[in-house]
């Protein structure tokens, strides 16, 4: 049986936040660290379920790493992962940002590689990734259902040096393909169609730059990236969690002020802009020099495309109980290949609350005109963001939340950080 947490009606909230190390730069970081020249001081690095399964998996893989208690320190290979590894399984959980990114990296390394994880993740598609590795001469077999992981890889050096792949299912793809471009003699990266989650692959790109990769682009269609290697920095400090931040965000936009420490003006990522959505709803947003403070104000309904955020995009669904009309969020279609299909679970909880809910294929709309007045126990689907989101249905009512745990595999002091800044 698992664990439900009872939380009552939240008044108002108050107080500063500060934030952990973003999950994204967390694990891009540490792998790109660990195919650097030299060595790197991660700093600020999150401590969370999915982290963990990329530097258990670096482990497995040989890379010495000594891990601090908000540091990590990297001792990079110069090169991709070649020291007699002819037989090695990795198992990442249900992390995206291990697997897709991993699965490049060590197709173009020296060895017999096995990608699996948990359930779930044998229902995220892989296949783009894969047939584009394949293109370039890499033999890749999928073990299970064609398109979709656990995968045996074979690495290899490329024998081409120019790919095309589909920008439409996930972006973590083309930041897979990026990150390994450096060190298997650089790519030419063609995309096909529209790429989604598009400030994510410009992340990917400062980072790899900040190790010394060498990219030119043609917008969001073409990326050439040099055979240079990464250099390390020295060390590197993680930004704070900008998708984490969008629902304590929110939280003071609903019921009170806090201010979020962490997030720097000049933040590398997407999400960030999350700030600039609530405050077109009508939110009093500050930013300093090193912190953003959010005051409550009277919310509006918004018709809004979230296809560059779609993590962030959640939040915006029970913030629709707090505003003066209904909240509609388009162009999502990826939610439905995320941990969980993030458009089915949201309708099925926001429908315990009574309020109208629609849906297609890449949209949600809520409707809080009318709800009821019941103690809703929300499933969470092992989805650490859908356990954050429907918190913030706390300030409308008491809720209870099935298996809140779930919320390590990005934030796991999240629930503890609410109850600090929270008043009932």
């Amino acid at each position: 049986m698992k664990n439900a947490l009872n939380l009552k009606k939240i008044k108002s909230v108050e107080g500063k936040v500060i934030l952990p190390g973003s999950k994204s730069l967390t694990n891009r970081a540490l792998l790109i660290s660990a195919l650097a020249k030299g060595n790197t001081k991660l700093l600020n690095v999150l401590k969370s379920d999915d982290t963990s399964r990329m530097i258990e998996a670096l482990q497995t893989l040989k890379v010495k790493l000594k891990v601090n208690a908000s540091s990590v320190d990297v001792t990079g290979m110069g090169g991709v992962f070649n020291e007699g590894l002819n037989s090695v399984e990795l198992y990442l959980g249900n992390a995206g940002t291990a697997m897709r990114p991993l699965c490049a990296a060590l197709a173009v390394s020296t060895g017999v590689f096995t990608l699996t994880g948990e359930p779930r993740m044998m229902e995220r598609p892989i296949g783009p990734l894969t047939e584009a590795l394949r293109s370039l001469g890499i033999n890749i077999e999928y073990l299970n259902n064609d398109g979709f992981p656990p995968v045996r890889i074979r690495g290899a050096v490329p024998k081409v040096h120019e790919v095309t792949i589909s920008g439409s299912t996930s972006s973590q793809f083309i930041t897979a393909l990026l990150m390994a471009a450096p060190v298997c003699g650089g790519l030419k990266i063609k995309i096909k169609g529209d790429l989604i989650s598009k400030p994510y692959v410009d992340l990917t790109v400062k980072l790899i730059e900040k190790f010394g990769a060498v990219v030119s682009r043609n917008g969001y269609s073409e990326f050439t990236v040099e055979g240079t290697g990464y250099t390390s920095p020295g060390s590197y400090l993680i930004e704070g969690d900008a998708t984490g931040a969008t629902y304590f965000a929110a939280a003071a936009a609903i019921g009170g002020e806090l201010e979020l420490y962490g997030l720097p003006e000049d933040s590398v990522q997407g999400d960030i802009k999350f700030l600039d959505v609530l405050a077109k709803m009508g939110a009093k947003i500050k930013k300093t020099d090193s912190s953003v403070i959010i005051k409550k104000s009277k919310l509006h309904g918004i018709d809004i495309d979230m296809n560059a955020m779609p993590d962030a995009a959640m939040t915006l669904v029970p913030l629709a109980l707090y505003t003066d009309g209904p909240v509609t969020i388009r162009n999502i279609a990826s939610w439905r290949v995320k941990e969980t299909d993030r458009i089915e679970a949201m309708v099925k909880e926001m429908s315990k609350l009574g309020v109208k809910v629609e849906s297609g294929e890449d949209f949600i709309s809520i409707d809080a005109s009318t709800r009821n007045d019941v103690t809703p126990t929300f499933d969470t689907y092992n989805d650490h963001r859908m356990a954050m989101c429907m918190s913030l249905v706390a300030f409308d009512r008491d809720i209870v939340i099935n298996d809140p745990e779930c919320i390590n595999k990005t934030f796991p002091t999240y629930f503890n950080n609410l109850k600090s800044v929270s008043k009932n």
